[in-house]
C-alpha cells in the first residue's frame, strides 16, 4: 500500500538547486519592483503634485493589464518553451523599466507601468508552471510559501528602501536598480534546469489563429468550472485579495475617522496586516502539514471574517492591531493552500491557462476592492464596508461547504 510522502519543509525545498535559483530570481526582481513602484509614487506625489485619484491610477495601471490579458496569456504559456519565455520576459521588463528614466508626464508613467504589466501577464503563469515542474508534489506548499514570503517581505522593505534611495540619489536610482534586478533574475533563471512538460493528452484540433486561442481558453475555463474544489479555492483566493484591496485605501480612513488616531496609529495598523501574513506563512507551513488544503482554506476564510468583525464591533487601536494581525494570518491560510491545490489538481498541459486565469481573477478582485471600497465607504462608512466584506466571505464559505465539497459515492447494495 502506497503511503503519502511527508510534506517537505522550506529548508528541504530550498535544497533543490533549481528551486533555490528560482527563489533568488524572485527576491531580486520583487525587490526592484517595489523600489521602482514607490519611487514612481514619490515622483507623482511630490514632483507632479498628483491627487489621490491619480495616485490610485498607478496601481490600476500596474494591475489592469494582467486582469484583462491573464486568461489569454496562459494559452501562449502552455505553447511556448518555458525557460526562454521567462528569460525574455525579464529582459523586456528590464528595458521597459529604463524608459522610466525619461518619463516626465503622468501619462508616461501609466503607459510604462501598463507595458511592464503586459509582459508580467506572461511571466507570472510561466513561473508557476516552472515551480510545478521542478518541485515534487509534496514540496509545493513549502515552495509557494517561500515565494509568497518574498512578495510580502519586499512589500515591507520596498517603501523604506525606496525612500532612502530617492532622498539620497533621486528616483532614477530606483529605476536603475529595478532594471538591473530584472537582468539578474534572467541570469538566475538561465541556470535553472526546467524539465520539458510531458506530451500533451489534448485532443487534436483543426482550429487555427484566433479560433484556436478561443478554443484553448475555453478548455482551461471548462476544466476550472467542472472542478468544484478548484473553483472554490480560486473564488476563495479572489475574495481574500478583494478584502486586501479594500483595506489599502480604507484602513487610513478607519484610523482617522473611527479611531481618531494619528499617522503613527495608521502605520501600526497597516504593518499588522503584513506581519500577520508573514507569521501565517511560516506557522501554517510548519504546523499545518497534516491538514488538507481545503481545510486550511476554510479556516483562513473564517479567520478573515472574524478579523473583519473585530474591526466592526470593537473600534479601538489595540483591537484593530489584533484584528489586522488575525486577518493577515488568515489570508496566508488561503493564499498558499489555494495555490498548492491548484498546482496539484491541474494537468501539466493546462497549467499555464489555469494559472493565468487564477492570476487574472486575483488582480481583478484587487482592482474591484480598490475601486469599490472608496465608493461604498463614501455612502455607508468604513465599518459597514468591512461588515459587507465579512458577509461576502461567509457566503463563500457556505457555498463552498454545501455546493463544492466532493460528494460521497452512494453505497452499493449487495
Amino acid at each position: 500500500m502506497a503511503t503519502t510522502p511527508i510534506p517537505m519543509s522550506m529548508r528541504e525545498t530550498l535544497g533543490i538547486r533549481s528551486m533555490r535559483r528560482l527563489w533568488y530570481a524572485q527576491i531580486v526582481s520583487n525587490f526592484g519592483d517595489f523600489l521602482a513602484l514607490y519611487a514612481v509614487i514619490a515622483v507623482l506625489t511630490f514632483g507632479l503634485h498628483a491627487n489621490a485619484q491619480q495616485i490610485t491610477g498607478v496601481q490600476i495601471a500596474y494591475s489592469l493589464p494582467i486582469a484583462i490579458l491573464g486568461i489569454m496569456a496562459g494559452v501562449f504559456v502552455d505553447r511556448w518553451p518555458l525557460k526562454p519565455t521567462l528569460i525574455l520576459s525579464d529582459a523586456i521588463r528590464s528595458g521597459l523599466t529604463l524608459l522610466l528614466l525619461f518619463a516626465t508626464h503622468l501619462s508616461h508613467f501609466y503607459a510604462i507601468l501598463a507595458a511592464i504589466s503586459i509582459v508580467s501577464s506572461f511571466f507570472n503563469p510561466a513561473q508557476g508552471v516552472a515551480l510545478r515542474s521542478i518541485v515534487p508534489m509534496h514540496g509545493l506548499r513549502s515552495a509557494n510559501a517561500l515565494m509568497q514570503q518574498v512578495v510580502f517581505v519586499m512589500r515591507i522593505l520596498g517603501p523604506a528602501t525606496s525612500a532612502v534611495l530617492v532622498s539620497a540619489f533621486g528616483p532614477r536610482s530606483c529605476y536603475l536598480v529595478d532594471a538591473a534586478s530584472f537582468a539578474a533574475s534572467a541570469c538566475f533563471i538561465a541556470t535553472v534546469a526546467i524539465s520539458p512538460p510531458p506530451a500533451s493528452q489534448e485532443t487534436a484540433t483543426t482550429h487555427t489563429g484566433l479560433a484556436r486561442i478561443r478554443h484553448d481558453m475555453q478548455q482551461g475555463l471548462s476544466f476550472i468550472v467542472h472542478h468544484a474544489a478548484l473553483l472554490f479555492v480560486i473564488l476563495a483566493l479572489a475574495s481574500g485579495m478583494f478584502v486586501l484591496g479594500c483595506f489599502g485605501p480604507l484602513i487610513a480612513i478607519y484610523v482617522r475617522d473611527v479611531l481618531h488616531g494619528t499617522n503613527r496609529a495608521f502605520g501600526l495598523a497597516s504593518a499588522a496586516i503584513g506581519v500577520g501574513i508573514l507569521l501565517g506563512l511560516n506557522v501554517l507551513n510548519t504546523f499545518g502539514k497534516r491538514l488538507r488544503e481545503t481545510t486550511l482554506v476554510y479556516s483562513g476564510l473564517s479567520g478573515i471574517a472574524l478579523g473583519l468583525m473585530v474591526l466592526v464591533f470593537f473600534p479601538h487601536l489595540w483591537t484593530t492591531v489584533v484584528g489586522n494581525l488575525f486577518i493577515g494570518f488568515s489570508v496566508a491560510g488561503v493564499i498558499v493552500p489555494a495555490q498548492t491545490l491548484i498546482q496539484q489538481e491541474t494537468p501539466q498541459h493546462l497549467m499555464g491557462r489555469v494559472g493565468s486565469t487564477v492570476m487574472s481573477s486575483v488582480f481583478a478582485a484587487q482592482i474591484g476592492g480598490l475601486l469599490l471600497s472608496g465608493v461604498l465607504a463614501q455612502h455607508t462608512g468604513t465599518r459597514h464596508v468591512f461588515a459587507l466584506c465579512a458577509v461576502l466571505v461567509v457566503v463563500l464559505l457556505a457555498a463552498g461547504k454545501f455546493f463544492m465539497e466532493p460528494k460521497d459515492a452512494p453505497a452499493t447494495k449487495l
